[in-house]
C-alpha cells in the first residue's frame, strides 16, 4: 500500500500552470463567454456539462453545450461569488481530494457548487432553453464548516447537503428557495469528528464524497482511511423533516479496502459501489442493517492490479456497468456488478500517460450514454461513446485552453467535478 500510496503523491506533484488574465475581480458574480461563435451550438443543445475552475482568485463554474451527437462546445463561465482551494501538502490536480464539488438537478433545474477556499456554497438556476447559461440564486452561504469538497442533490431537487473536509468538518443540508437561495435545514449540521486542518490535508484521512441513497432515506459520506487504517463510510437517517440522526452509523469497507473515495448507487440493490483509491472498488450491501464498523452482507473487495489512485465513479444504464477513473494510470476501468454484488472488471481505456483523469459523469443523449472525463493535467475534457459493454469509443478530446483565453484564471492543479444536465423530452 505504501508503493501505491507514494504513486499517488507523485502524481499530484507533478503539473504544470495556466496563465491568465486576473479578471476575477471584475466578475466575482458576472459570466464569461468562451466564444460568440458558439451561440448557435447553445440553442441547439441538448444539455450542458459544467466543471469548476476552483480558482483561490475566484471559483467559476465552466459550462459547455452538449449536442446531440453527445460532443461539447465549451460556452460559458459564470463565477461562483466565492474562492477556490487546494488541499495540501503539495500542489498537483485533485485539489479537493473529492467527487461531487459541482452537482446539477434535472429535476429542480440547478446547479450547485462549494466555494472551498470561503467556506460557502452557491447555487444557479438553469435556463431550460440554454443550459449553459445560469443564474446565482441569492447570496452564497456558509457550509457548516470548513472546506467544502462535496455536495449532493436529493432526487426531488430541492434538497442540497455539504460535506465539509477541514477543521470544522462535518455534513450539513438546505432546502432550495429559487428566490433567496438556499436555506439551512434545522439539524442537520452533523460532525464527522475527523482531525483535520483547513484547507484539509490528504488525500489519506480526507473526506471524499457525499450522497443520498437510492431511496433518499440517508446521507452517506465516504472517509478515507490512513492505511493501513481503513476508511469508512458515515450514514446518517434522513427524517421526514428532512432532519438528520444525531449521530452517523461508520461502515468499514471488506478485507482489502482502504481509502473509499466516491460513490455510486448500484440501482435497485440498496447497496454502492466506491472507489478505493488504496486498492481499486469497494461494493457495500446494506440489505442487512450495518452493525457500526462492520461490512455488511455481499460487501466485497475487488483489486485493480496496477493502479494508481482509482477514485472517481459513474453508471451507465445503457450499458448496465461502472466506470471509475484513476488519477495515476490516467485509465478508464469498466466493471461489472452483478445480482450477486460481485464485481468485475470488463476492460480499461487509456487516455494519455499523465493526463491525469478524474471526475466523471455520465449523460444520456437520444437514448445513448456518453462518458465524460475532466483530464486535469492535460487541460482537457475526454468524452466517450458508451455504444455496449466493453464497447466504448473515444469521440472528443476538449481543451480548454479557451477558458484562459477568454481571461478566466485556472489551473489544472484546481479545476475540479464534472456533472451534466440534458432537457425534459
Amino acid at each position: 500500500m505504501l508503493t501505491i500510496s507514494s504513486v499517488f503523491l507523485s502524481v499530484l506533484l507533478a503539473s504544470s500552470m495556466v496563465s491568465a488574465a486576473p479578471l476575477q475581480a471584475r466578475h466575482a458574480k458576472g459570466k464569461v463567454m468562451m466564444s460568440t461563435q458558439n451561440s448557435a451550438a447553445a440553442s441547439s443543445a441538448v444539455g450542458a456539462a459544467y466543471f469548476i475552475t476552483n480558482d483561490p482568485s475566484g471559483n467559476a463554474v465552466i459550462a459547455s453545450s452538449i449536442g446531440s451527437d453527445g460532443q461539447l462546445t465549451l460556452q460559458q463561465a459564470t463565477f461562483s461569488g466565492g474562492l477556490g482551494s487546494h488541499g495540501g501538502p503539495g500542489t498537483g490536480p485533485d485539489a479537493l481530494f473529492s467527487q461531487g464539488a459541482v452537482k446539477a438537478s434535472p429535476k429542480g433545474q440547478i446547479v450547485a457548487t462549494v466555494n472551498a477556499g470561503s467556506n460557502t456554497i452557491s447555487v444557479f438556476n438553469i435556463d431550460p432553453t440554454n443550459p449553459t447559461n445560469l443564474e446565482m440564486i441569492g447570496e452564497p452561504v456558509g457550509s457548516g464548516g470548513e472546506f467544502p469538497m462535496s455536495l449532493a442533490i436529493n432526487q426531488a431537487g430541492n434538497m442540497v447537503c455539504a460535506v465539509n473536509g477541514g477543521f470544522v468538518n462535518g455534513v450539513s443540508c438546505y432546502s432550495v428557495d429559487k428566490t433567496k437561495g438556499l436555506v439551512p435545514i434545522a439539524n442537520t449540521v452533523r460532525s464527522l469528528n475527523l482531525n483535520q486542518t483547513t484547507p484539509a490535508t490528504g488525500p489519506a484521512g480526507s473526506v471524499s464524497h457525499v450522497i443520498f441513497n437510492e431511496a433518499n432515506t440517508q446521507l452517506i459520506a465516504s472517509v478515507k482511511g490512513v492505511p493501513p487504517t481503513p476508511g469508512i463510510l458515515a450514514v446518517w437517517d434522513i427524517a421526514s423533516d428532512g432532519s438528520l440522526s444525531q449521530d452517523f452509523t461508520a461502515v468499514q469497507p471488506s478485507t482489502g479496502g482502504l481509502l473509499p473515495f466516491s460513490m455510486t448507487v448500484i440501482p435497485g440493490k440498496n447497496a454502492i459501489l466506491a472507489t478505493d483509491a488504496g486498492d481499486g472498488v469497494d461494493v457495500f450491501d446494506f440489505n442487512n442493517p450495518p452493525a457500526a464498523g462492520v461490512a455488511t452482507g455481499n460487501s466485497s473487495n475487488l483489486p485493480i492490479e496496477g493502479q494508481g489512485a482509482t477514485c472517481w465513479s459513474s453508471f451507465s444504464q445503457q450499458t448496465g456497468n461502472f466506470y471509475v477513473t484513476d488519477i495515476g494510470t490516467s485509465e478508464i476501468t469498466e466493471i461489472n456488478v452483478d445480482d450477486n454484488l460481485k464485481p468485475s472488471i470488463v476492460t480499461q481505456y487509456p487516455q494519455g500517460n499523465g493526463s491525469a483523469t478524474i471526475d466523471n459523469e455520465i449523460a444520456t443523449v437520444n437514448q445513448k450514454d456518453f462518458l465524460y472525463v475532466l483530464a486535469a493535467n492535460a487541460s482537457e475534457v475526454k468524452v466517450l461513446s458508451l455504444n455496449a459493454p466493453g464497447k466504448a469509443t473515444a469521440l472528443q478530446t476538449l481543451s480548454l485552453a479557451p477558458v484562459s483565453k477568454a481571461g478566466v484564471t485556472f489551473s489544472p492543479d484546481n479545476i475540479q467535478g464534472m456533472t451534466a444536465f440534458i432537457k425534459a423530452t
